[in-house]
């Protein structure tokens, strides 16, 4: 291979060439050259597809629709006249069915709402019976018509992609200071049926934004294979035009659930278009101007416009009902694990000279030659594992313990003392000579886990004095108290 990618990158890259992509797709999603893509492919057995295997595309036809054939041109070039020879009048415009509703509609477009929105209020709660086009082309007459920008359109397959993103929710009363305050918009949208999924929360974190994609998987009833999202700390920890790394609890739900997150590039947010689509969809017309008394009520509100209208709608884009393309798309989605992603809390670790690291006051051994260098810590109520801060290997994976023990492994036991803890006795002795032989009295006994007690040790000469700190030795040595605490007077 040309070049040797993180564990990371290598999951993206064969995610995709499970989804068929050809390798320029995959180069230009990635950042990955042809060439090592394709060594990394054939390595876990993906067939390459050959370059222009699909041939040329044919043109797409015409959408526009025509009500009829043109008409005729008069043959004199004037107006079409009658039998009578008189000129035909034009017909009076017809009223629109909008008008008697014009000063609900001045008002809503007054709080910026769109007029998919005005017309989905007018139907349910003022019993107006016009269509759609009626609203818009009144709307449009009220505030002109704006020139639409060209948008690229990215197609997927059922079941291949998602993309997520956060927006601002509506104003919500906090229950617990009474006051209103914004809330967060969580959109989750399919890649080929444009289904959404909307979640509404006060808060933001790492966990949140991971328990959000759950309910939002649970909720579809599946997973797709990779999941878009933009460079959010909560997804992101350190955005790269190459190589983003993934926040590591953020990517092991996902592995949970069998997807593989692929971020966009830095200023590419077309990349997402589809999921702030629908962040915007769900701000301007169902949430635009309103607020809630619980965060519940924003919720089924939320919900029931979701189920009334938004799966209902014909997309632009496709020109299908969102709800038919999703019960298209569901069958391809992946199946749903039989548990919960059982959440944890993670960290960075210096291995200490006791070969431990600390977690919670709690000590646990890392493996040999790990001394002074860094680790990374996964740790829940029930375990506590250490990884290889470079490619995520699992080095150890101990029970928790109490505040103040330690658990080491018999084979991470060092058989010689270590440079260090030599050191340190030697630091010891020449505080004193109890102080000294205490020290090596309490290594003696408890071996790694009496460096730190050690180190401690010494700090009291800082405070008390070397004088009666060799005399309190001096006492612990005549009692064999190697337990030892200090008491202060």
């Amino acid at each position: 291979m040309s070049n040797v990618l993180n564990e990371e990158k290598k999951k993206q890259v064969i995610a995709l060439g499970q989804l068929g992509w050809a390798l320029r797709r995959i180069e230009e999603a990635t950042g990955v050259r042809r060439e090592t893509a394709a060594g990394y492919l054939k390595a876990a057995g993906i067939a390459i597809r050959a370059p222009g295997g699909w041939g040329r595309r044919k043109a797409k036809p015409a959408n526009a629709v025509t009500t009829g054939p043109p008409a005729a041109k008069p043959a004199n070039g004037g107006e079409v006249t009658t039998g009578s020879g008189a000129p035909e009048s034009a017909p009076a415009p017809a009223s629109s069915s909008s008008e008697p509703y014009r000063e609900l509609i001045e008002a809503a477009l007054s709080h910026g709402r769109n007029a998919m929105s005005i017309w989905q209020e007018l139907v349910d709660r003022h019993g107006f019976t016009g269509a759609y086009e009626s609203v818009k082309r009144y709307v449009r007459k009220l505030r002109g018509t704006p020139s639409p920008e060209a948008r690229a359109i990215i197609r997927t397959a059922p079941g291949e992609e998602a993309q997520v993103d956060y927006g601002s929710g509506p104003m919500v009363r906090d229950a617990e200071t009474g006051k209103y305050r914004r809330t967060r918009l969580f959109v989750l949208t399919l890649g080929f049926s444009r289904k959404c999924i909307r979640l509404l929360c006060f808060h933001s974190g790492t966990r949140i934004w991971a328990e959000l994609h759950e309910q939002a998987f649970r909720r579809l009833g599946g997973s797709t294979k990779i999941v878009v999202l933009d460079n959010l700390r909560e997804g992101v920890l350190a955005a790269d035009i190459y190589d983003p790394s993934i926040n590591p609890l953020y990517r092991e739900v996902l592995a949970h659930y069998g997807a593989v997150a692929m971020p966009c590039r830095i200023q590419d947010p077309d990349r997402k278009g589809k999921v702030e689509s629908g962040v915007g969809h769900a701000q301007k017309t169902p949430l635009k101007g309103q607020r809630f008394e619980s965060l519940e009520a924003a919720q089924a509100h939320l919900d029931r416009w979701e189920e009334r209208w938004a799966d209902q709608r014909i997309h632009g884009s496709t020109k299908r009902q969102v709800a038919a393309m999703f019960a298209e798309e569901k069958p391809s989605l992946l199946p749903l694990p039989l548990e919960p992603f059982r959440y944890y809390q993670y960290g960075e670790r210096t291995v200490h000279l006791d070969g431990c690291v600390e977690v919670e006051a709690a000590y646990y051994s890392a493996p040999p030659g790990w001394i002074g260098r860094l680790v990374r810590v996964q740790w829940d109520g029930l375990h506590v594992r250490l990884l290889d801060p470079r490619t995520g290997q699992l080095l150890r994976e101990h029970l928790r313990q109490a505040r103040g023990r330690h658990r080491i492994k018999d084979e991470d036991r060092a058989k010689h003392t270590p440079p260090g803890t030599a050191q340190l006795l030697a630091r010891a002795g020449q505080s004193g000579p109890h102080v000294g032989r205490f020290a090596e009295a309490l290594y003696e006994r408890q071996a790694e886990a009496a460096v730190r007690r050690i180190q401690g040790l010494l700090s009291f000469a800082k405070k008390y004095g070397v004088a009666r700190l060799d005399d309190a030795c001096a006492a612990a040595l005549e009692l064999e108290a190697y337990d030892y605490r200090f008491v202060r007077r």
